[in-house]
């Protein structure tokens, strides 16, 4: 999956498209090129922010290609930049990927079947030499905090998930995966799996299993999954559940009587709907 070839590629790639110029994509320390702040230098340099849009098209690109096999085996496309005001998914809030029914960008609520938010970058440090770009060092090399290891990065992936659960009763059914290409700071571990229980998100996806890191969370809705065929089996896992978000905050009192009176029905379905169409009545 995700590896230091792909972003060495992500450089040469903008400076051979001529989407960028070095100085777009590189810090200019001490006459050397460098794609982060090594941490050895001490002195204030302002933040490199204008191969942010560059690195977030590539990630999103990346991950059409990679998944996108996956999802013809469900009989799904997977669609970049899906737009469904039904879901607070405006042009200006997309979402960076989806499996969809229909290879559009433009989707109704019930053909979108899973939506990916992507918060992915550049994890190592490299080093322009001319023409070539070469490997420096990785994540602990150098001062940046690439992908999930921001906290506001996680952050905006959680509120775009929410947003997109409150939008309307058409979200209900749809998971959710924030795919990432690093590991997650120990503090959002728990949290995590907190979201995960509560259904707002069904997983957070670290795409690069080669970092000596954290791996998953004690609940795995954090999971690095080491090869493709394991991601499958995850992805596979959530598109075959009949899923449902509900969420509510009742006294106990009120919440038994709805228990009780779900348990009166058939079978597990009946029960469950009953139940949910109860709660969606509580003010």
């Amino acid at each position: 999956m995700w590896q230091i070839n792909d972003e060495i590629e992500f450089f040469k790639n903008a400076l051979k498209g001529g989407f960028a110029n070095a100085k777009d994509l590189f810090y200019d320390i001490d006459d050397k090129f460098l794609a982060y702040i090594p941490k050895e230098i001490k002195r204030n340099i302002p933040t490199l922010q204008s191969r942010n849009a560059l690195i977030g098209n590539y990630t999103e690109t990346w991950c059409q290609k990679l998944l996108a096999p996956i999802a013809r085996k469900f009989n799904l496309y997977a669609v970049n930049g899906v737009i469904c005001e039904e879901l607070g998914l405006i042009k200006s809030s997309r979402a960076d990927l989806a499996f969809c029914t229909t290879n559009e960008n433009y989707q109704q609520a019930k053909n979108i079947k899973l939506i990916f938010e992507i918060k992915m970058s550049i994890v190592n440090n490299y080093q322009l030499n001319e023409s070539n770009v070469i490997f420096m060092g990785d994540y602990t090399t150098h001062k940046a905090h690439p992908s999930l290891t921001r906290s506001d990065s996680v952050l905006k992936a959680i509120g775009k998930a929410i947003n997109i659960r409150v939008s309307s009763e058409s979200a209900r059914n749809i998971p959710i995966i924030i795919l990432g290409n690093t590991h997650i700071s120990n503090n959002y571990l728990e949290k995590v799996d907190h979201l995960g229980q509560y259904g707002v998100l069904q997983k957070i996806i670290s795409l690069n299993p080669s970092l000596v890191s954290i791996k998953n969370s004690p609940l795995e809705y954090f999971q690095t999954p080491q090869n493709i065929d394991s991601l499958e089996k995850i992805l596979e896992n959530i598109l075959k559940q009949d899923f449902y978000y509900f969420s509510a905050m009742i006294n106990k009192s009120s919440l038994g009587k709805i228990i009780a009176e779900s348990a009166k029905c058939q079978n597990e379905i009946q029960i469950a709907e009953y139940f949910l169409n109860k709660l969606k009545k509580v003010k």
